[in-house]
């Protein structure tokens, strides 16, 4: 099952992490080798300067003690050894310094998000902002860093500023059939692979999603028109439109966790990782309804699908997105913890290189993350709610409905923008709702298909 391209190829142990939201390449090589040619294109041309928002990020940098001595120090603090220091043929370091990483930032904002046929060169998909943040995010400093509110502040001034570019005709550049092309040979196979898994039927492209194949780039106006593409009503049924004891799948997505006995506030921050709730539902008044809530948590894979929609016909009782943390990973992935616990070749004092992928618990505490609350017209429901949680550079949430609208089961409730994502639903202590996907299917879960039930 293909969730990143070049993941289908042999991959020895020692380079192999399980990456569970696929955002980063499975095979470790690959991130250093795509990270090496853009490090090599800034290292070999002249010097340019920054973009307005990235000298605005200089500035706050070597303008504040506290953010200075983070900046200075996270990169200090990953291990001198590989693969952290090194690329992949121990050649030379790959960041050095903060000034190092605003000059290749400086130099990934000029373009989208590229496809490449060859394994050991692919992009980020998407998310090339962790692909350089992936070993410092989890060091000490690196984790006081993307804690703190003037930084993340920032974060989000400069993905805005990304944003706008990812939402130019420009950015279309990549959606073509040449290799460096999303709609190239390779692309277009691990993007239908993915799409076709869950139902194991076998659409084009264009049988797929809403798109036009004899226009140029498929009729997608940019990068992020495609990457919020819709599917075809169709290919995606809603799981017994007339039976509201079935609850329909909000996102197309992989099963994380599920959760009973959620307690209303819990530490997050541990290995374990537990649901703190009043901090999921970003500290609304009625968060206290879900003391003790079942908790449902999946992520959305790179190649797949990034709109929401209703699990329930009901009512909405409130919509907002909570501001919070953008590229934040717990101490227990880094040189301060060691890796997760019972981790085949955990070693004390090494950062996980799984990354963000496996904090997913805890980013629903702490990243920006979109909130809606429904009123269910099964009464056996109630009061339910979505978190829609961004990871890293998607941390972009647009909710399409408002406060007091009405929504039928299968109905759009908003999308992630850029890359990476997770989502939880909640239910209330005493609902019966069980029959989830149990974690560790391979496939995603359809969205508008079944993901659980209400027990009669």
């Amino acid at each position: 099952m293909v969730h990143q391209h070049g993941d289908e190829h042999d991959i020895p142990n020692e380079h192999r992490i399980n990456r569970h939201g696929a955002w980063l390449p499975a095979d470790h090589r690959v991130q250093h080798e795509w990270l090496r040619t853009q490090i090599e294109h800034v290292d070999r041309t002249p010097k340019k300067e920054l973009i307005p928002v990235l000298y605005d990020f200089k500035r706050l940098i070597e303008g504040n003690s506290r953010i200075y001595m983070y900046f200075n120090q996270m990169w200090e603090e990953i291990p001198l050894k590989k693969p952290y220091y090194k690329d992949p043929t121990g050649m030379k370091k790959q960041i050095r310094d903060y000034r190092h990483m605003l000059a290749v930032l400086n130099h990934i904002f000029t373009q989208a998000p590229q496809w490449t046929d060859a394994a050991f060169g692919v992009g980020m998909v998407g998310v090339p902002m962790v692909g350089i943040f992936d070993y410092v995010m989890a060091t000490p400093s690196g984790h006081a860093a993307f804690l703190d509110p003037e930084v993340n502040k920032m974060l989000k001034k400069i993905l805005n500023e990304w944003g706008k570019f990812l939402k130019s005709p420009k950015s279309a550049e990549v959606l073509a059939s040449h290799k460096q092309g999303w709609f190239s040979e390779h692309g277009v196979k691990d993007l239908m692979e993915v799409a076709n898994a869950p139902l194991k039927t076998a659409h084009r492209f264009e049988d797929m999603y809403i798109c036009d194949p004899s226009a140029k780039h498929y009729g997608f106006t940019s990068w992020d028109d495609f990457f919020t593409r819709q599917l075809r009503e169709d290919v995606r049924p809603v799981a017994s439109p007339d039976d509201d004891n079935v609850i329909a799948n909000a996102c197309e997505s992989k099963v994380y966790n599920v959760a009973r006995h959620a307690k209303l506030r819990d530490r997050f921050w541990i290995k374990s990782q537990p649901y703190s709730v009043l901090d999921m539902l970003g500290q609304d008044p009625l968060a206290a309804q879900f003391d003790n809530a079942t908790v449902y948590q999946a992520f959305l894979s790179a190649l797949s699908y990034h709109r929401w929609h209703a699990p329930v016909s009901g009512r909405i009782v409130r919509a907002f997105v909570k501001d919070g943390t953008y590229f934040s990973e717990p101490l227990f992935e880094g040189p301060a913890g060691g890796y997760v616990e019972g981790e085949r070749g955990a070693k004390a004092g090494e950062i996980d290189v799984r990354g963000i992928s496996v904090a997913q618990g805890y980013l629903t505490a702490l990243a920006t993350r979109a909130v809606v609350f429904i009123q269910a017209d099964n009464p056996a429901i109630g009061l339910m709610a979505f978190v829609g949680v961004g990871m890293d550079e998607v941390s972009t949430c647009e909710i399409t409905v408002s406060q007091g609208a009405r929504v039928t089961k299968g109905d759009q409730l908003g999308m992630f923008h850029f890359g990476g994502s997770s989502h939880c639903l909640l239910f209330r202590a005493g609902v019966p709702v069980d029959g989830f996907p149990a974690p560790g299917r391979q496939e995603n879960v359809p969205v508008r298909g079944k993901v659980a039930v209400i027990k009669k």
